[in-house]
């Protein structure tokens, strides 16, 4: 082993957790690969086109955020946090742009503040994020969790990107409630699967089944290299196209296809254009503060469950379901936040799709790196990275969360008070699309159940004091609604 490798083996203990130089590279090159459609799916929910366009995300004051320039400064954010993640706390867990903040930013928060306004309340809510984990509140709030609803939590996670590969796939699909139907959700077209990107996708959760049931190295991303080639065939004789919300028989992301230009010089213009107090003047301080509250809670606990199931799934938490220090990853996590406002991007955390990496071996901080500076190059390399189509990366997060679904194992269902708010966490995270919500229902639920048993002192005083903040936060529209 050369001075060089062994210093890397050493600082990120790759040995001592029983991995190696290259399932790290092989882990942070899967966890890049399914995350990499952040960078084409944050532009699309954040930016816009054209201020003319029908579905253009316009501010209080008409003004867009470009779509290149969001998929530049996401690829930024998400190199740069994902690096400095893996280096300071040593875990493959990887960091992007958060889903769900980026929507509420574009559907709640900018039609009511400039854009610049929005990013300042993101970046507020970073501050007070990074403030309560070196407080240690934070780190305290995640070691009080009973073990079952840690064990819940990583369950549902697991059901959660699963929904997501399938939905992503086409796989499972929005009915239109112009259908004449009540059921929300059904199989592909018309109960059938009835495009290509669809079978695509089936394929490779096939062969990636196969892949990771005979235990074959790096059978994700051979599985994801295999299905992309398999697309770029299957477009090339069908030219099915891209879907753009009129072609349901289309690709859902990007079109599998050798683009004509191949490296792009990214526009950064974007990094620094935030107003920290343009929304306390514009809209006041009581709405603003209360946006504020929104987006810390949202932040607080999607990271911390996302970190407790994959450090589970990593088997690098203790006996009780705690990740050794937490609080330092907290801390950085936090700034994610920070530096996804600064930077136009919106809040950034970790995200569940590195369960894919660890899936692949990943067990430190190196592979974070790796995935990082594949974000980096992405910035300069959008056009090649994108020929590969969200159905071929999807069927990764579907064996992935079959893996994370079995982290039921530690619950014991037959007491009650345990079986129903660790249900209610697993189930209400996919069917909701958020961990937050999975995570808050889990606790109110746990806490109302101790208190109607009389058990309220079985209860620890944070996770009685969150639930109630859980509860402010499920009925944040009709507060604000009383206080309009």
């Amino acid at each position: 082993m050369s001075r060089a490798t062994s210093f890397v083996d050493s600082y990120f203990k790759i040995t001592d957790r029983g991995s190696s130089l290259s399932a790290e590279i092989r882990g942070g090159v899967v966890t890049f690969v399914a995350m990499a459609y952040i960078v084409v799916l944050n532009p699309l929910i954040l930016g816009s086109f054209s201020a003319d366009d029908a579905a253009a995300k316009t501010d209080v004051l008409g003004n867009i955020l470009p779509v290149p320039q969001v998929a530049a400064v996401t690829a930024l954010v998400a190199g740069v946090m994902s690096i400095l993640f893996g280096v300071v706390a040593n875990y493959p867990f990887a960091i992007a742009a958060g889903l769900g903040i980026n929507t509420l930013l574009a559907v709640t928060i900018a039609p009511q503040v400039t854009w610049p306004e929005a990013m300042g309340l993101v970046v507020i809510d970073g501050i007070i994020i990074v403030i309560l984990a070196l407080t240690g509140f934070r780190t305290a709030v995640f070691e009080a969790i009973p073990r079952e609803l840690k064990a819940a939590i990583a369950a549902g996670i697991g059901a959660f990107i699963a929904l997501i590969g399938l939905v992503d796939a086409g796989f499972v699909r929005r009915i239109p409630d112009a259908a004449g139907t009540t059921v929300p959700v059904g199989l592909g077209i018309d109960g059938s699967i009835a495009s290509w990107p669809t079978v695509t996708f089936v394929f490779g959760l096939l062969l990636m089944g196969i892949l990771v049931a005979r235990r074959v190295r790096g059978g994700l991303l051979i599985g994801i290299v295999v299905t992309t080639v398999v697309a770029a065939i299957v477009e090339a004789v069908t030219d099915t196209g891209a879907s753009a919300g009129v072609n349901p028989k289309g690709w859902n992301l990007s079109v599998p296809q050798l683009p004509d230009v191949v490296i792009d010089l990214p526009d950064l213009s974007l990094v620094g254009d935030v107003d920290l107090l343009g929304a306390f003047t514009r809209i006041g301080v009581l709405a603003a503060s209360l946006l504020v509250f929104t987006l810390v809670l949202a932040n607080f606990f999607d990271a911390m469950g996302t970190m407790t199931g994959l450090g589970k799934e990593a088997g690098l938490t203790d006996k009780d379901g705690t990740l050794p220090g937490v609080g330092k990853a907290l801390v950085v996590e936090g700034v994610g936040a920070v530096a996804g406002g600064a930077g136009s991007a919106s809040s950034n955390t970790v995200f569940v799709e590195s369960a894919s990496g660890i899936a692949e071996g990943a067990r430190t901080g190196l592979a974070n790196v790796v995935t990082g500076v594949l974000f980096l190059a992405a910035m300069f390399l959008t056009p090649l990275y994108s020929v590969v189509p969200i159905e071929a990366a999807a069927p990764a997060l579907v064996v992935v969360g079959a893996l994370m679904i079995g982290q039921v194992a530690d619950i014991d269902f037959s007491k009650f008070h345990i079986a129903l708010p660790a249900f209610l966490t697993i189930v209400v995270m996919p069917f909701t699309y958020s961990i937050a919500n999975g995570i808050g229902v889990g606790f109110v639920t746990w806490v109302v159940l101790a208190i109607g048993r009389g058990k309220i002192r079985s209860v620890h005083p944070l996770m009685a004091i969150v639930a109630v903040l859980f509860a402010l936060y499920f009925a944040v529209g009709p507060i604000r609604d009383a206080l309009a």
